[in-house]
């Protein structure tokens, strides 16, 4: 029988921490800290709480939890010692099953890591989906956290040890995550594709109207179809649009998706989370057999990267009308135009002029994103409320030196491009500053240094303040699903600066796991936080519903 919050808030101190025995290795003092909480609103108010009580224990205190817990696949294992907890966790990833070669490679790397840092190698082995990392990826993570800052790696051994002790609590509540593990599961699904050069090497990439990136198109279109979708089209420029009607066929529709395109050597999940989130709500609007007074438009934007061409937020700029037709004349790596590749990938950009949608058609455009950074990590916060998208300017340069031999040529004769590069770039590290700045310090230093640059400005983009009521609207949102509510700015453009040319907007930021890493193939995000992010898109659908309603 599984526990419940109700049980944990109306029991005795001494009987509630017993229940959440287990949750934090040899810890209760955790739990008896974060029962100061209660009442608890939510299991995921519990999880912070429990967050909060740790975040405010001493260095000391810190440091006795981490070595709390077992090596992984070390003595306490090998004696048969470990908590049912641990030797189920380790159990699921395969460490009670080693080889000779593995075993001996953990132990090797147990001993080097706490020579370095004088605790035991800490890892939620059963990952991110839950259901157990594999060996491969274990021993891998193990040989890269090694090299890491002692301070940093206190840090991720704290965030590895609340993320096993939320897998223990969604055990012991019988937590529901399949909506955060459907959506998982269709990210990993669709990383399959990638582009030539780098599927060999094991690498995500999905670029403009290539064939990974048509096989992306295609694949979503399925899904949206799977998923009850009253229409399903991909338009003129390769955006997949889903469409799931209102209950009156003359309302208006709320407008809501991200990018499907990826950087070289990206992540799973930039882009694609703003896709699949709000499809698993018209997934369960389908199967409730549910209608909203408003239709709801799911959009996944084809391009918004830039890296094949030079055409940043195609895919939302061809919506609201800023289509570039220039753009057709730009040529990739491989000298094939734009306007070549759409045409072997079956559009037409006679068409592109129609998909322009009209804003009095829209209530909005809302967009749901992994954050792209550590803030929400390090506060150990699950989701966040963008408050405004900060504005851009993109420049594509090169600074041209001359080559020379480095032993014969003196120090202040050479005319050495990288350090010139490396000289703006420190600049920039150490002052805000505009793109005026940067631009002038760029000119400074390549006369000094007797080299030269070509600059060309490929995007500007002002800054995208959310609109009041629709930032409101995400929060009462995340404040039904007990979450404390964490305002934050966006560094990265989105999509939705582009609508918010013509449509107010806002986004909700989800957390992503490796310190919030992203465009890099370390980015994800946990199951149970994408979970509070399709639950914090049903809360605003509904309660968007009921404002319609009076």
């Amino acid at each position: 029988m599984s526990l419940t919050i109700e049980q944990l808030n109306a029991a005795a101190p001494d009987e509630a921490v017993a229940l959440l025995d287990g949750i934090y290795e040899h810890s209760p003092w955790i739990a008896r800290r974060a029962l100061a909480a209660r009442p608890f609103r939510s299991l995921a108010h519990l999880k912070h709480a429990l967050v909060q009580a740790l975040a405010g224990s001493s260095t000391d205190e810190q440091l006795g939890l981490i070595r709390a817990h077992p090596e992984l696949a070390g003595k306490a294992m090998v004696s048969k010692t470990l908590t049912a907890e641990s030797t189920n966790e380790q159990s699921k990833a395969g460490l009670t099953d080693c080889t000779p070669e593995e075993f001996a490679k953990i132990q090797q790397l147990n001993a080097g890591y706490n020579a370095k840092f004088g605790f035991p190698f800490i890892l939620a082995v059963r990952g991110p989906r839950g259901t157990g990392l594999s060996k491969r990826e274990i021993i891998d993570t193990f040989e890269r956290r090694l090299h890491h800052h002692p301070d940093f790696e206190l840090g991720e051994a704290l965030r590895n040890i609340h993320r096993i002790a939320e897998i223990r609590l969604d055990d012991k509540f019988g937590a529901n995550v399949s909506l955060g593990n459907m959506v998982w599961d269709w990210q990993e699904a669709l990383s399959v594709h990638t582009d030539p050069g780098y599927a060999e090497k094991g690498q995500l990439t999905v670029t403009y109207l290539t064939d990974a990136h048509r096989a992306c198109a295609a694949q979503i279109a399925g899904l949206m179809r799977e998923c009850g979708f009253d229409s399903v089209n991909i338009d003129a420029v390769g955006n997949v649009v889903g469409r799931y009607e209102g209950s009156t066929p003359d309302a208006k529709a709320l407008l809501t998706g991200s990018h499907y395109d990826t950087v070289r050597n990206g992540g799973k999940y930039d882009g694609r989370l703003g896709i699949f989130v709000p499809m698993a709500c018209v997934r369960e609007l389908k199967r409730q057999g549910k209608r909203l007074p408003f239709a709801f438009e799911v959009v996944g934007f084809a391009e918004e990267e830039g890296q094949r061409y030079k055409a940043t937020f195609l895919g939302s700029g061809a919506l609201i009308g800023h289509f570039d037709p220039r753009w057709l004349d730009q040529k990739d790596a491989d000298g094939i135009t734009m306007r070549e590749a759409m045409r072997r990938a079956g559009l037409n950009e006679a068409d592109i002029p129609k998909i322009q949608r009209d804003p009095a058609r829209y209530l909005g455009f809302v967009e749901v994103h992994i954050e792209q950074g550590p803030v929400l990590t390090e506060l150990d916060l699950p989701l966040g409320i963008v408050t405004s998208i900060n504005g851009s300017v993109r420049y594509v340069g090169e600074v041209i030196g001359m080559a020379s031999h480095a032993g014969t040529t003196p120090m202040d004769r050479r005319r050495d491009a990288a350090a010139a590069v490396a000289e703006l770039i420190l600049y920039t590290a150490q002052r805000d500053a505009l793109d005026a700045d940067v631009v002038g310090e760029l000119k400074a230093i390549c006369e000094r240094r007797g080299v030269r640059y070509e600059l060309e400005e490929t995007m500007r983009a002002a800054a995208a303040p959310s609109a009041p009521d629709w930032q409101r609207r995400w929060e009462k949102a995340v404040d039904a699903l007990g979450i404390p509510l964490f305002r934050m700015p966006s560094g990265a453009g989105h999509d939705a600066m582009k609508l918010h040319e013509v449509m107010p907007q806002a986004m909700l930021f989800v957390r992503g796991i490796n310190s919030g890493i992203s465009h890099n193939p370390l980015e994800s995000s946990t199951n149970d936080d994408i979970q509070l992010a399709v639950q914090a898109f049903q809360h605003l659908l509904d309660n968007l519903a009921a404002e319609q309603a009076h």
